[in-house]
């Protein structure tokens, strides 16, 4: 989905804010001197400044991914609210200009989401048998951002079936009828379900599979009383200025429902020497002068390390980065940087097995794509479009918010079922004119509309494929996406 909250839109700001509200009463004690029992354990300025920095490269996706959880399941009043835990809400409809509680999300394909609370038993999805011409995925990830798993064409084939999703501290028997059981690592998860829409008119289709998607406890899928409640939580409210000074605050709540990996050891120990991590009580506003400092420095430096990295993601070809960025524990291996930058560029991007993502700010040249300034076409030669099993997509979004914009035809993307309805050129190539105002009647079949400032431009290869031509592996694939050339 590529979801990024409206809370942290602000977040390059949110750092600089942080080192301004440097006043305010601190405690006899803050965080950081009662996490050092003794003087000698206490870390001094560099230390915590260092600690502070790696922490907020840590701790970003999982800010970031309560952010949204805050805002679709438990804040009624924030504009996108959509139900409560563990029930299936469904879209039917693509996302527009007017969804701004997430960045760079497909208007392809209409979403199901499912928020699931794992402490008190496990629930089990569902999901019917779907054509085999339409794509559709169960793309399961947890609070750590970690994609543990999918229900898919690719992954599971097109049969209808039975999935068991379990927390991280689950450990009773499988029963009869579960096609495969996958394990969250925090007790909090979100499942995005992605079902493909070929045209307008398609959509009652789409209805029909999105209603047949089920979601239940185990006891209930049992047919069994249902286990004791687990305890209420106190979810703190978030909001673009409570993240200015409470980052590590959210951090330190989310971490209660996330036990450490073994690769998160030694990060998470870092964190208890500042008085982070579950348990704790950090408080930025009850800290010292002297440690608000260390604290809003090491987050400066963190969030600059994690725009250096999104910008050098994968390999520069064509103008596009395309790499991989998205994944389970294993495929990040500790790397908390580039898990940091994947959650910047686009929340909840799929793995590469399941979907390419090439991004592009830059023409041909290397200059920064800008509608204010400039046309742009994208050519895609005749046989050369995309390789993919599914299909693919090429949408538009505004350089400064990465969001849809508004434009005069409704169109956010041009993707592969609209190719049929679409003007060649006489040597059977396609070609995409993007720019802001329309290129003239017989033109705007291949026209997206771009910003009236910078753009950023996103294709999406759903289920690409793995024999040549093949965008994989990621940036060393025998296809790559034709360049953007600068209209003169």
């Amino acid at each position: 989905m590529r979801l990024k909250t409206k809370t942290l839109q602000l977040m390059a700001t949110c750092v600089a804010c942080s080192l301004a509200l440097l006043t305010g009463c601190a405690g006899s004690k803050d965080a950081v001197e009662r996490a050092g029992k003794m003087e000698k354990d206490r870390p001094g300025f560099a230390e915590t400044r260092a600690i502070a920095e790696a922490g907020f490269i840590y701790g970003l996706p999982i800010v970031m991914n309560y952010a949204v959880m805050h805002d679709f399941i438990l804040d009624r009043n924030s504009g996108q609210y959509k139900g409560p835990f563990n029930t299936i809400v469904n879209e039917a409809r693509v996302f527009t200009y007017k969804d701004t509680s997430v960045i760079t999300p497909n208007s392809d394909t209409p979403y199901s989401m499912l928020w699931l609370d794992l402490r008190g038993e496990p629930i089990v999805i569902s999901v019917p048998a779907v054509e085999k011409k339409r794509y559709y995925s169960v793309m399961l990830c947890d609070g750590n951002t970690f994609n543990y798993g999918y229900i898919s064409n690719r992954a599971t084939g097109n049969e209808a079936g039975d999935y068991l999703i379990a927390g991280p501290e689950w450990n009773g028997e499988v029963p009869p009828g579960i096609k495969k059981v996958f394990r969250a690592t925090t007790q909090f998860s979100l499942s995005i379900f992605r079902t493909q829409l070929f045209n307008p008119r398609d959509m009652d289709n789409v209805k029909k599979i999105q209603a047949a998607y089920k979601a239940q406890p185990l006891s209930a899928y049992l047919k069994q009383p249902l286990p004791p409640a687990p305890p209420m939580v106190d979810f703190p409210r978030i909001d673009k200025e409570l993240v200015k000074t409470n980052f590590f605050e959210f951090l330190d709540f989310a971490l209660q429902f996330a036990p450490a990996g073994p690769e998160e050891q030694e990060i998470r120990a870092k964190l208890a020497r500042i008085g982070i991590g579950p348990g704790k009580s950090f408080n930025f506003k009850d800290l010292s002068l002297e440690h608000k400092l260390e604290i809003g420095l090491g987050m400066k430096a963190g969030e600059k390390q994690v725009e250096e990295k999104v910008a050098t993601i994968g390999k520069a070809i064509n103008g596009w980065r395309i790499g991989s960025a998205f994944g389970d524990r294993d495929f990040y291996k500790g790397d908390w940087l580039l898990r940091a930058a994947a959650a910047k560029a686009g929340i909840y991007g799929n793995d590469a097995v399941e979907a390419m993502y090439p991004m592009s700010r830059w023409d041909a040249n290397g200059q920064i794509l800008d509608g204010s300034k400039n046309r742009y076409t994208l050519t895609f030669l005749a046989g050369q479009y995309p390789p993919v099993n599914a299909f693919w997509s090429v949408t538009m979004y505004d350089g400064k918010t990465q969001l849809l914009i508004k434009n005069p035809i409704n169109r956010y993307l041009i993707n592969s079922p609209m190719i049929s309805n679409m003007k060649k050129n006489a040597d059977g190539s396609l070609t995409l004119y993007i720019q802001k105002v329309s290129p003239g009647k017989d033109k705007v079949s291949n026209w997206l509309p771009a910003p009236n400032g910078p753009i950023y431009l996103v294709m999406r290869l759903y289920w690409p494929k793995t024999t040549a031509p093949s965008i994989l592996p990621p940036g060393e694939g025998t296809w790559a996406p034709p360049p953007l050339l600068r209209v003169q």
